[in-house]
C-alpha cells in the first residue's frame, strides 16, 4: 500500500499527480487525511475527499509514504506526531518516502536526509542534505522533488521504485510525457 498524506493547505497538483501516475501503474495507493476529517482543502482552495483517515491506515503493510508540499500543509505534516511516528518507522524499515516541494524540509528537520542527495523548492532545502537543485532526486529510499513543475517526473520515479523502470517508461509513453 502507498499512502499519500493530505494536510490542510497541501499542494493539490503534487498530491493528485502522484496518485494518478501510481494508479495508472496499477499500484495500490490511498490518500490519507491527517486532519481527522475526510475532506481536506488544498492550498488553492480545492477540497479533496481522502480515501481514509489517518487512524485507519495500516502502516505495517506500507511500501511508500508520500508527502506533498504546499503551505501550510507542509507545516501541518511536520508538526504531526503521527506523521513523525510513521516516517521514523519507514526510515527504520527501509520503506520508500517521497517528498516534493516544501515537504523535503520535513524530512530534513527529522534528520532523515543527513548527507543524502536531495532537492526541494528554493528556501525549503532540507537540513543536513546535499541539495542538488535538480528537479527530482532519488537517494536510497528517499525520493525528493523540487515542486509542481516536476510532478509527473516525480510520479514516474515513484512508479519506478515500486514497479520498475519498464513500467515507468510505459506510463510515460501512455501519457505522452516529453521529458
Amino acid at each position: 500500500m502507498i499512502y499519500v498524506h493530505l494536510a490542510e493547505g497541501f499542494e493539490e497538483i503534487e498530491a493528485l499527480t502522484a496518485v494518478d501516475v501510481l494508479r495508472r501503474a496499477s499500484i495500490d495507493v490511498q490518500t490519507v487525511s491527517v486532519t481527522g476529517n475526510k475532506v481536506v482543502t488544498g492550498t488553492h482552495g480545492v477540497p479533496v475527499t481522502a480515501d481514509i483517515l489517518y487512524e485507519d491506515a495500516e502502516y505495517e503493510d506500507c511500501e511508500m509514504i508520500v508527502l506533498p508540499g504546499g503551505m501550510p500543509g507542509t507545516k501541518h505534516l511536520g508538526s504531526s506526531p503521527l506523521v513523525d511516528r510513521w516516517l521514523r518507522y519507514a526510515q527504520q524499515e527501509g520503506v520508500f518516502v517521497g517528498a516534493i516541494c516544501a515537504a523535503p524540509s520535513v524530512l530534513g528537520e527529522k534528520g532523515m536526509l543527513q548527507d543524502r542527495s536531495a532537492t526541494a523548492f528554493p528556501g525549503f532545502e532540507p537540513k543536513g542534505a546535499i541539495c542538488t537543485g535538480q528537479g527530482m532526486v532519488r537517494d536510497g529510499q528517499y525520493i525528493t522533488a523540487k515542486g509542481a513543475g516536476v510532478c509527473i517526473e516525480f510520479g514516474l520515479e515513484l512508479v519506478s521504485c515500486l514497479a520498475g523502470e519498464a513500467t515507468a517508461r510505459q506510463i510515460k509513453e501512455e501519457i505522452q510525457c516529453q521529458r
